[in-house]
């Protein structure tokens, strides 16, 4: 583990407790549960609530990121991702 691993793994509890992972879950059921004629228009929406878990992640990390000089900015970042997505899969 990075000497930012505990840091990035209290991060993101908090952005676990954003009501964008709840959106991310009701815009996958509703794609889940769609028919025919609504799947597109139901991915769709799942597609962004998707990009807009990534854009709020890639902010909570760029924003901790310019605190740190430039080798632990990269550190820190890619510890970032690495633990985002073991969270997440689905941001993959």
């Amino acid at each position: 583990m990075s000497r930012f691993g505990d840091l990035v793994s209290r991060q993101l509890d908090i952005f676990a407790e954003d009501g964008l992972l709840a959106e991310v879950r009701d815009a996958k059921e509703r794609y889940d549960r769609a028919g025919r004629d609504e799947a597109e228009e139901a991915y769709g929406d799942y597609a962004d609530t998707v990009d807009a878990v990534r854009d709020a992640l890639a902010d909570m990390r760029d924003t901790y990121a310019r605190t740190l000089d430039d080798d632990a900015a990269e550190e820190y970042e890619a510890a970032f991702e690495r633990a985002a997505m073991r969270r997440w899969r689905w941001l993959g």
